[in-house]
């Protein structure tokens, strides 16, 4: 297989209407409240859909899983109970963020995804993987357990996805990666994603993929530098705790709170709910459930909303005037995301990242890349 030097096309869709997508998948979009498609998703998911393979260099934020989802949900056969398409991720968090992202886009489609994680009771996945989906969002280490006990079969994988690439170079996945793709058909369409592009990278485009599409995107980075920003220390299991007591706190008019995946969503705002007036924004939710929290937070009926990244992804939300990470943000381009809903059009803002035991390589991270600007907050959430 050869890299390829084609080049994508100059001209892209400005709205999602301008695709030519199911209506299932559309009903889909418009539930996430997506209006137009970001620059990657313009370029990558024509292409996708025509069954190109692809490099695409994109920084996170930019709107790359909805990039592939949609014409993975799209080109797959759902009355086929059988893997189809193969998704793989370098840690657990983005497996089930992806899960997630890719559940809320095939919903009306009947799309089932299986998310294949270590540090999961494997016998749960072979639960899973009995009612025949039609993706997995896979690590790799944990992928290859289940090919060796013969419980996943990838010689009936039509589409790969490898997303993060550099983060699985980082993490020593490479070998593991090939040893995969190897498993699958040749015939198989594949794309990468990647925020960089270091040259065992490319070696993987250059070995595995066919006259791939190159396309790279560079968008100007949100600043941050008008938000005071705060960190907390603070134990896994006192995360609920902390967070009550930076409500009681800070001076919170309207504050976006986010966390990883749509079940931790659910289970924060319920402990919140308890004292608080408390919406939900996440990917699983139907359009109408969606607009009645995104009005009742606008008119401060509920000031505090508990949110994925992906549904808050894109929406023209009121003044924000806290932004709190309970979940560590995967990379420091995440954080910015996030952290730049709130200090907008000259207002003041703050965002405070909780800093659990397992957050440490994040959060060296982003003191880097932030430096003084980036304090420890004055509360102490253990005195009495």
């Amino acid at each position: 297989m050869s890299v390829g030097t084609s080049v994508a096309p100059q001209e892209a869709p400005e709205k999602f209407g301008d695709l030519p997508i199911r209506p299932e998948t559309r009903r889909a979009i418009q539930a996430l409240g997506w209006s137009q498609p970001t620059p990657i998703q313009q370029r990558v998911i024509p292409l996708l859909r025509e069954g190109r393979d692809l490099v695409g260099q994109a920084q996170t934020g930019s709107g790359k899983t909805g990039a592939f989802g949609i014409p993975l949900v799209e080109r797959l056969d759902p009355t086929r109970r059988m893997l189809q398409v193969l998704v793989l991720v370098p840690t657990r968090e983005l497996a089930l963020q992806v899960a997630d992202d890719l559940r809320a886009l095939g919903r009306y489609r009947g799309v089932a995804i299986v998310a294949l994680f270590g540090g999961q009771a494997i016998e749960r996945q072979f639960a899973e993987l009995k009612r025949r989906p039609h993706i997995a969002v896979a690590t790799p280490g944990r992928l290859l357990d289940h090919t060796q006990r013969g419980t996943v079969r990838l010689d009936t994988i039509s589409t790969v996805i490898l997303d993060e690439a550099d983060r699985m170079l980082d993490m020593g996945f490479l070998p593991d990666v090939s040893r995969i793709l190897a498993l699958t058909p040749a015939s198989r369409q594949t794309a990468l994603f990647s925020a960089t592009m270091p040259q065992a990278v490319r070696a993987i485009a250059e070995r595995q993929m066919r006259n791939p599409v190159w396309i790279r995107i560079t968008a100007p980075q949100p600043t941050v530098d008008s938000v005071t920003q705060y960190y907390l220390e603070v134990a896994e299991e006192d995360k609920v705790k902390a967070l009550r007591r930076v409500l009681r706190h800070e001076p919170v008019e309207s504050a976006l709170v986010f966390r990883r995946t749509q079940y931790r969503v659910d289970r924060l705002a319920k402990a919140l709910g308890r004292e608080h007036s408390v919406g939900v924004l996440h990917g699983g939710m139907r359009q109408g459930a969606r607009l009645a929290a995104l009005r009742a937070f606008a008119e401060k009926r509920t000031p505090i909303l508990v949110v994925t990244n992906v549904a808050s992804r894109g929406l023209d939300l009121p003044e924000i005037s806290h932004v709190i990470n309970f979940d560590m943000p995967e990379d420091v381009d995440t954080y910015v995301h996030r952290v730049g809903r709130t200090a907008r059009a000259g207002r003041p803002g703050t965002a405070i990242t909780f800093v659990g035991q397992h957050d440490i390589e994040v959060f060296d991270q982003l003191r880097k890349a932030l430096g003084p600007s980036l304090k420890r907050h004055p509360l102490n959430i253990y005195a009495s």
